[in-house]
């Protein structure tokens, strides 16, 4: 059943309520200008638990000894739907997406008074979303006013986003799968502007390349504004205007994932707009690569989210000492942070829904300890180096910036690399000799 991964979610929210209830809506409409509205995305959070693509809906969670989910959404409006396109409509959403109840949104503002009295507990994401703010406390004043009655209202108001961004860190076999396809989407799509990339080319042309390699592969279109970032422009790291033409003896360094069924695949690749690597360019770019798969190394179930970033910080310093632009050691350089000049984020974030997914860093303990790794996180790595134009740059490394990224899954044994876009010197230099 297509909704079964969704279902299994909601039980599991069910049994951590209590006999409280909680509130998940989607995301409303947004204007572009006038009357156009910006293409629809849902709210990840809505999305996670219910699979169901639609404006204007809200899930209703309610615990206790007969929990019950329930949609509200648009009712079916063959008028609108001319205009607007296809409804599912309650009565067919309910048993579309297994849900024990469904009913139109309009009655939502009726029915949460009711859903929400008597209950210990109400879960909402308080401070989120202001117009919801307001209808939460209309519902709570409503319960308030028939107290009188014996009726009670939750005495309580706590944040699911807590439960759902713990549950959303661990990737399940439905999500794990749909990752995968994304990731072979988005490595397709920078393979495409490899082999397209000409000397005065504009940046906007490559990005049109993975624009549509994305969208022919079944892709809603980009998980982010991509970074096509020719020359010195690699050095602004989230560099989106896309706007300058590529110089021959430039590199580029393009940043895209693509979108697929609400997960986000997330790619950087820097190759020579020639074609060709020059010396230096090649130099900093092995001890990028180097870097990053001593992380990829690194990932593993049982070691922490920094030792990945600290494996790819060892071969970052050794290389820039190797390129004179540190002195010391290396451990004195990651001490000193002598490198933050050239390197200055992290090596990877955590990756799902949302490009920069949900899900802490660190555990909150006494100590404070950064998260340790467990099978079915997923998390891009992704070093890099920047050398602006500056006196504490030798000429000959000016406007070089080079990073890469792929997207991981910790698996029991190890780790999965599902992105596979060309990497090495070799593989970049054959498949644009081959354009």
């Amino acid at each position: 059943m297509r909704h079964q991964p969704y279902s299994s979610r909601r039980q599991q929210v069910l049994a951590e309520l209590g006999d409280g209830v909680a509130v998940i809506p989607t995301a409303p409409e947004r204007l572009r200008n006038r009357d156009a509205h910006y293409p629809y995305r849902f709210d990840s959070y809505f999305w996670y638990l219910s699979g169901f693509p639609e404006p204007e809906a809200t899930i209703v969670l309610v615990g206790g000894k007969e929990p019950r989910s329930i949609l509200f959404c648009r009712e079916k409006d063959e008028a609108r739907e001319i205009w607007d396109g296809f409804r599912y409509g309650p009565e067919t959403a309910a048993d579309a997406f297994g849900f024990s109840e469904a009913h139109p949104i309009a009655m939502l503002e009726q029915k949460l008074p009711e859903l929400i009295a008597n209950r210990s507990v109400l879960w909402h994401s308080l401070g989120h979303d202001a117009d919801w703010d307001r209808r939460i406390a209309s519902a709570l004043n409503a319960v308030r006013a028939e107290s009188r009655s014996g009726i009670r209202a939750p005495g309580e108001i706590r944040d699911l986003r807590g439960l759902l961004d713990q549950m959303r860190l661990t990737k399940d076999a439905h999500e794990i799968e749909i990752m995968r396809r994304a990731a072979d989407i988005a490595s397709a799509g920078h393979a495409c502007a490899m082999r397209a990339c000409r000397p005065g080319m504009a940046e906007y042309e490559l990005e049109a390349e993975l624009s549509y390699e994305f969208r022919r592969r079944g892709a809603a279109g980009h998980a982010y504004t991509p970074i096509v970032a020719g020359g010195a422009n690699a050095c602004i790291l989230h560099y989106v205007e896309n706007n300058r033409l590529l110089a021959g003896h430039s590199l580029v360094l393009i940043d895209a994932g693509c979108e697929l069924d609400g997960y986000a695949s997330d790619i950087t690749r820097t190759f020579p707009v020639s074609g060709r690597f020059s010396p230096e360019q090649r130099e900093v770019y092995e001890i990028v690569l180097a870097a990053q798969q001593a992380a990829i190394d690194a990932v593993r179930p049982g070691a922490s989210f920094m030792d990945y970033h600290q494996a790819a910080l060892r071969i970052l310093s050794q290389g820039l000492i190797d390129l004179r632009l540190i002195a010391g050691s290396v451990d004195g350089a990651i001490e000193s942070e002598a490198y933050k000049p050239w390197y200055m984020h992290r090596t990877g974030h955590w990756l799902g829904l949302d490009v920069h997914d949900v899900g802490e860093y660190r555990t909150g303990s006494e100590d404070n300890a950064w998260v340790t790794l467990l099978p079915g996180m997923t998390l891009t790595v992704e070093p890099g180096l920047y050398f602006r134009p500056g006196t504490n740059v030798p000429p000959h490394l000016h406007g070089i910036g080079v990073r890469i990224e792929d997207d991981v899954l910790v698996r029991a044994d190890g780790c999965t690399v599902y992105t596979s876009a060309p990497k090495t010197v070799a593989e970049i230099e054959e498949v644009m000799c081959h354009g």
